[in-house]
This record gives C-alpha cells, sequence and structure tokens, in this order.
C-alpha cells in the first residue's frame, strides 16, 4: 500500500504546533536562516556578536558571568573565548584576587568593529518579525523577555 505523498504544507504536526519549546526552536532556526541570508557574508555568527557586544558594555566582565547571563555552557564559552582571542578581539586577565577567574575585554580593534557591527546587526533585527504588526513585535518581545527571565 502506497502512503500519499505530501506537500510541507500538508505535513500533519499534531500537537507539536502548540508545543512552546518546538515553536520556540523553529523560531529561532527561521531567524537564523533569514541572518545569514541577510548578513552571512559579514562573517560574524549571531553568537559571536551577542558575545562581544556584551563585552564592549562590560569592559573586564568576567568570563563565567558573561556565560551564565547569556546562558553559554563554561564549556563553549571556553571554546568561544579562545577563538576570539585568536582573532585577536578579545584579550583575557586573571585577576589578582581570584587566580580562578578570567576577566575579558576587547582589543582596541574590536571595539570599533563591533560598535560597527552594532549598526548592521540591530538594523537586522529590527526586520525580525517584520510579518508581525509593531505592537504584535513589541508584545513577542515582552512575552520573550518573560518567558527567559531577562524582564
Amino acid at each position: 500500500m502506497d502512503m500519499p505523498t505530501r506537500t510541507t504544507d500538508e505535513v500533519n504536526l499534531g500537537r507539536l504546533n502548540t508545543a512552546l519549546g518546538f515553536l520556540v526552536r523553529l523560531a529561532q532556526i527561521k531567524v537564523y536562516e533569514h541572518f545569514f541570508e541577510e548578513c552571512g557574508e559579514r562573517g560574524l555568527k549571531p553568537g559571536e556578536f551577542s558575545v562581544l557586544w556584551v563585552i564592549l558594555h562590560n569592559p573586564g566582565i568576567r568570563q563565567s558571568a558573561l556565560g551564565q547571563r547569556l546562558m553559554i555552557k563554561r564549556a563553549h564559552m571556553t571554546k568561544l573565548i579562545r577563538s576570539l582571542e585568536d582573532q585577536d578581539l578579545v584579550s583575557r586577565r586573571i585577576p589578582d584576587d581570584d587566580r580562578r577567574a578570567v576577566e575579558i575585554t576587547l582589543t582596541p580593534a574590536a571595539r570599533t568593529m563591533v560598535e560597527q557591527a552594532g549598526d548592521w546587526f540591530f538594523a537586522y533585527e529590527d526586520s525580525v518579525g517584520s510579518n508581525l504588526t509593531t505592537a504584535e513585535r513589541q508584545q513577542l518581545m515582552v512575552l520573550l523577555q518573560k518567558f527567559t527571565g531577562l524582564d
């Protein structure tokens, strides 16, 4: 017995279309796909930009606090900071008062690059959710901030 061929629109998701985690995951995939279509040639990934942006606004931030705030696992954060250091974008310093901690600062060249990247990154971000009304987009942001604990 042959199974009917379905188009994408005909695929039945069952209860998945009301599963919040599933919908958030699809939303993230959609945003990332759009980001790489629009900004991929710039060579900076959204996660890298976020880390650099937070360091720009918090010079000397401890790596552990940065990772916790951005919900990045310790091992991944260590790998990411090492990569950014290899690209001469950040410098690490071990403070005298806590030899286990690592403080992160942007290099002067990175500071300029991140400030300039902020222009195109936030212009891109302003286009996310363009199929929503301004009120719907604002409501979604408020709900996501509440959901993630950023409110």
